[in-house]
């Protein structure tokens, strides 16, 4: 089964396109676990293990969470399926048995809102506007593009991150939003297409974090 989360406050356009691409939209709303304007943000309760749609997906247990920071980001990491990279004095245990286990390369970075932060592009190229992040990746081998802070939205904060405002489905790159109105559209554009892959954006609705877009294909769920 084709599985996408998205936060249920995803625009309608978003979820057509995916609907139409034969996914099975799962809306999260996890106000039951998070009391904040984040608590939606599927890249908060999972993640993605891999850039491939069969890649699997780290469930973890929402009970483990809390409202307030390092709390809410002990799944947030990010990971390129060759790289896991997250602030590790943070994770999950689960999840970094599960990421070390896989023979992920673990990269350590101050930044705890690290998948909110990290445009995954493919196994050995990623985008963020965190410099801190982009150094601790270099160093690790990891191709970084390294963009202007801002300029998207996201409810509750002075603004969003590039990763939480997109997602990656067989070789297309999917923001939500109009992408094109950011300063480094054109830069984001030549690097995700230097890469063989497709861009999709919607022109329609201001660039907007809703906390990633997550595929899973696989049924499998991985221990908490």
């Amino acid at each position: 089964m084709k599985n996408i989360y998205l936060s249920k406050n995803a625009k309608d356009e978003l979820k057509n396109y995916l609907t139409q691409a034969g996914w099975l939209l799962r809306l999260i709303d996890g106000s039951a676990f998070i009391n904040s304007p984040i608590a939606c943000h599927p890249d908060l309760y999972m993640c993605k293990l891999g850039v491939r749609d069969d890649a699997p997906v780290f469930h973890g247990d929402p009970v483990l969470l809390s409202d307030t920071y390092p709390g809410d980001i002990i799944f947030n990491g990010a990971c390129t399926g060759k790289f896991f990279i997250h602030n590790l004095k943070y994770t999950s245990r689960g999840l970094l048995k599960t990421a070390e286990m896989s023979g992920m390369i673990p990269v350590n970075t101050r930044q705890g809102y690290t998948k909110c932060n990290l445009a995954v592009i493919d196994e050995n190229s990623v985008i963020t506007s965190d410099a801190g992040t982009a150094g601790a990746m270099e160093k690790a081998g990891i191709q970084v593009l390294l963009i202007e802070k801002g300029h998207i939205l996201l409810s509750g904060y002075d603004y969003g991150f590039i990763g939480g405002c997109c997602g990656r489905t067989g070789s297309e790159i999917i923001f939500h939003g109009d992408l094109s109105s950011h300063p480094d559209f054109e830069r984001i554009k030549s690097f995700i297409e230097s890469k063989e892959l497709n861009l999709k954006y919607f022109d329609t609705f201001p660039l907007e974090d809703i906390g990633s877009i997550i595929p899973e294909i696989t049924d499998d769920v991985y221990d908490r």
